[in-house]
Protein backbone atom coordinates (compact mmCIF):
# COMPACT_ATOMS: atom_id res chain seq x y z
CA UNK A 1 0.00 0.00 0.00
CA UNK A 2 2.90 2.34 0.65
CA UNK A 3 6.49 2.40 -0.56
CA UNK A 4 9.03 1.21 1.98
CA UNK A 5 12.21 3.24 1.64
CA UNK A 6 15.63 1.73 2.37
CA UNK A 7 17.42 2.94 5.49
CA UNK A 8 20.16 4.78 3.58
CA UNK A 9 17.57 6.88 1.74
CA UNK A 10 15.80 7.82 4.98
CA UNK A 11 19.07 8.77 6.68
CA UNK A 12 20.37 10.72 3.67
CA UNK A 13 17.17 12.69 3.16
CA UNK A 14 16.89 13.56 6.86
CA UNK A 15 20.56 14.54 7.01
CA UNK A 16 20.09 16.87 4.05
CA UNK A 17 16.96 18.40 5.61
CA UNK A 18 18.87 19.15 8.82
CA UNK A 19 21.86 20.49 6.90
CA UNK A 20 19.74 22.83 4.77
CA UNK A 21 17.87 23.98 7.88
CA UNK A 22 21.09 24.81 9.71
CA UNK A 23 22.68 26.53 6.72
CA UNK A 24 19.55 28.61 6.07
CA UNK A 25 19.13 29.65 9.71
CA UNK A 26 21.11 32.94 9.53
CA UNK A 27 19.11 34.08 6.51
CA UNK A 28 15.75 32.79 7.72
CA UNK A 29 16.02 34.60 11.08
CA UNK A 30 15.26 37.88 9.32
CA UNK A 31 12.56 36.67 6.93
CA UNK A 32 8.83 36.71 7.54
CA UNK A 33 8.16 33.41 5.74
CA UNK A 34 10.52 31.27 7.81
CA UNK A 35 7.64 29.18 9.18
CA UNK A 36 6.70 28.14 5.65
CA UNK A 37 10.30 27.21 4.85
CA UNK A 38 10.77 25.11 7.96
CA UNK A 39 7.35 23.54 7.45
CA UNK A 40 8.56 22.47 4.00
CA UNK A 41 11.69 20.97 5.56
CA UNK A 42 9.50 19.07 8.01
CA UNK A 43 7.51 17.63 5.09
CA UNK A 44 10.77 16.59 3.44
CA UNK A 45 11.80 14.92 6.71
CA UNK A 46 8.52 13.00 7.00
CA UNK A 47 8.22 12.05 3.34
CA UNK A 48 10.67 9.18 3.56
CA UNK A 49 9.67 7.86 6.95
CA UNK A 50 9.18 4.16 7.45
CA UNK A 51 5.41 4.61 7.23
CA UNK A 52 3.15 7.37 5.93
CA UNK A 53 2.02 9.75 8.66
CA UNK A 54 -1.64 8.80 8.28
CA UNK A 55 -0.84 5.10 8.66
CA UNK A 56 1.34 5.62 11.72
CA UNK A 57 -1.36 7.77 13.36
CA UNK A 58 -4.05 5.22 12.54
CA UNK A 59 -2.04 2.44 14.12
CA UNK A 60 -1.22 4.59 17.16
CA UNK A 61 -4.89 5.17 17.88
CA UNK A 62 -5.48 1.47 18.32
CA UNK A 63 -8.90 -0.06 18.39
CA UNK A 64 -11.24 2.87 18.71
CA UNK A 65 -14.47 1.91 17.02
CA UNK A 66 -16.74 4.63 15.80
Amino acid sequence: MYQAYPLYKIVLRRFLAVLVGILALPVMLFRQDRARFYSYLHRVWCKTSTKPVWLAQTEAVGSIHW
